[in-house]
């Protein structure tokens, strides 16, 4: 598969040294571009020399803290390896983000807090939880997830649950947007968010031998833009395209061959857990406008505020859509003409989920109340008809639905994501700080946005650079291009890369901060990847934007995941 900029590339993961050296100096340069160096996919790692950083990432298993906590009212001992710098070459930041100081400039944003049970120190076999806190696709600062004398339940905190179960804990802090360097750049442009991530699970296979827990059996962990980012991190398995920026870094695994740098490390993953993942952004703002338009949503909940301009994006879905060439499980094809169907189908097998489960559905004409800005709201239900007895979905209404998801949250104004220098937004910018160069605030990524900047001198735009977004984006100096894609994971699953092969993806039925179609878009793709032994996706039912809140559920299918693949093995041996 492809996304709509993309290609297949071949497998080898290689980049020339004179490529590298370009990609790292363009990197580096204040004024410079994203320059376009990568392409294609891999695992061939033999033939390279020892990782010319892994010297300096050694990892000091005597170096811990002995925390005490309480599980389920049971008393653990969990040893605490206090911020693990995960690379070599660590970017020094402002001492000061977003009006807060910060402790560590040095690695903060690059470092891991790992958490061990003490009956599983000795353990290198248990699973590593590997849980990323980039909300709106911000940067993080490194969590501590685990303090002495915390108490935890098991059922409602997936930190309480991994530990319980004996798994290694982990918190990543990445670098990624409005993140300052010290020298007064911006440090967080895109791919360095999933560059990072990749990074700290490097870290963890070159002390595999030394530390707690296998790194065979990472699982991944992200809500919104952490989602996201685990999403691209699980599908891009051992990409070559992001070996020069791992170089910059100094990221374990790097080594040199000839004239070539490469990996001596992977940097794929077992499992991934995303919910509500804010991906595929070059394509948010038409999926957005599309799900909202196409039954008058925007207009009947007085949120339209550039209708021109929302069906001008949504007027794109469906030729974007047809291009991702996906099936349903019924191998009918995925097109703009049955999504709004395929939604409802979601949405149906959703709720009868959750009346299986023991859980009931107020009646036609009943209300539920829901906080709306915090404000206790009350819903009149008028949109599904469930049988109790059955537990079935009698009937469900899709314009009054969506007019409902629209109403207990309100929906973001278009262009939904990205939206620097439109006139029509009414001020701010969204995920626009993602992309662009060092030295610029942020960039349009998109052509809606990129055609219609009127901010001049802001360095985005037709205004600014004369060109449309059609030929800007295909130019070898704007960068945006690769940056869209080394993010994305669409432009990875069902390629050359090493896609995780298991994946838990949740997105909640009243969730409206991105469109519907994007995790069910992710989940058809992964679904239709060979590699992929198992997709465990489904809307969450009556769950609002945010994650972890089925840690029973998820927990369990972590569980069966690592039995799965010890079974897979012991047949294969």
């Amino acid at each position: 598969m492809t996304d709509s900029l993309g290609k297949k590339l071949p497998r080898l993961l290689r980049v020339t040294a004179a490529s590298a050296l370009a990609a790292l100096a363009a990197s580096a340069c204040a004024n410079g571009g994203l320059n376009g160096h990568s392409s294609g996919h891999s695992s061939g790692l033999d033939g390279y020399r020892d990782g010319l950083y892994d010297s300096a990432l050694a990892f000091d298993k005597e170096a811990y803290t002995t925390l005490n906590v309480t599980i389920d009212g049971q008393p653990m001992a969990v040893r605490w390896y206090r911020e693990v710098c995960y690379v070599a070459q660590p970017q020094l930041m402002a001492p000061v983000q977003n009006n807060a100081a910060i402790a560590n400039p040095q690695c903060g944003y690059q470092s891991m807090n790992i958490f061990v049970p003490e009956s599983a120190a000795a353990d290198q076999k248990t699973a590593i939880y590997f849980q990323v806190a980039n909300g709106g696709w911000f940067a993080s600062y490194v969590a501590a997830s685990v303090t002495n004398g915390a108490s935890f339940d098991s059922t409602t905190s997936q930190v309480g649950a991994a530990l319980k179960a004996g798994y290694v804990f982990v918190n990543v802090g990445t670098r990624s947007r409005r993140l300052l360097a010290a020298d007064g750049t911006q440090a967080g442009k895109a791919p360095t968010v999933v560059v990072d991530a990749k990074a700290a699970v490097r870290y963890l296979r070159l002390n595999d031998k030394v530390m707690p827990g296998s790194a065979e059996r990472i699982v991944v962990n992200g809500t919104s833009g952490g989602g996201a980012l685990v999403s691209a991190l699980g599908a891009s398995g051992n990409s070559r395209d992001h070996v020069p920026y791992l170089a910059e870094t100094g990221a374990a695994g790097i080594g040199k061959r000839g004239s070539a740098l490469g990996s001596t490390l992977r940097d794929d993953v077992f499992a991934v857990v995303a919910y509500c993942p804010i991906t595929d952004l070059g394509h948010a703002n038409i999926a957005y406008e599309w799900m909202f338009t196409t039954l008058g949503t925007r207009a009947a909940v007085s949120r339209n505020n550039h209708p021109a301009g929302s069906a001008e994006m949504a007027a794109s879905f469906a030729d974007y859509q047809r291009s991702l060439r996906l099936r349903n499980p019924d191998g009918s094809r995925l097109t703009a003409d049955n999504m709004l169907a395929t939604v409802q189908a979601e949405v149906v097998r959703s709720a009868e989920a959750h009346l299986a489960a023991g859980g009931t559905i107020p009646a036609l004409g009943a209300s539920s109340t829901y906080n709306v800005g915090n404000v206790p709201t009350s819903f009149v239900n008028d949109w599904i008809v469930a049988d109790d007895t059955t537990k079935k979905v009698v009937s469900l209404d899709m314009a009054r639905y969506l007019n409902f998801v629209a109403s207990q949250a309100v929906l973001k104004p278009a262009p939904a994501f990205d939206n620097a220098g439109v006139a029509t937004f009414p001020g701010g910018m969204s995920e626009n700080s993602l992309f662009g160069t060092r030295n610029q605030a942020g960039l349009n990524f998109s052509a809606f946005a990129w055609n219609h900047n009127t901010v001049a001198g802001d360095g985005s735009g037709q205004d600014d650079t004369g060109t449309l977004w059609r030929d800007y984006v295909r130019l070898p100096s704007s960068g945006v291009g690769d940056q869209l894609r080394l993010i994305n994971p669409m432009h990875y699953i069902d390629s050359r890369a090493d896609t995780a092969p298991y994946w838990y993806v949740r997105h909640g039925t009243r969730d409206r901060d991105t469109s519907f179609t994007v995790s069910i878009n992710l989940a058809r793709a992964l679904q239709a990847d060979r590699r992929v032994r198992d997709v465990n996706y489904r809307l969450a039912w009556d769950r609002p934007h945010g994650g972890n809140y089925d840690v029973p559920e998820a927990m369990a299918w972590v569980a069966e995941t690592l039995r799965a693949a010890e079974r897979k093995e012991r047949k294969e041996r």
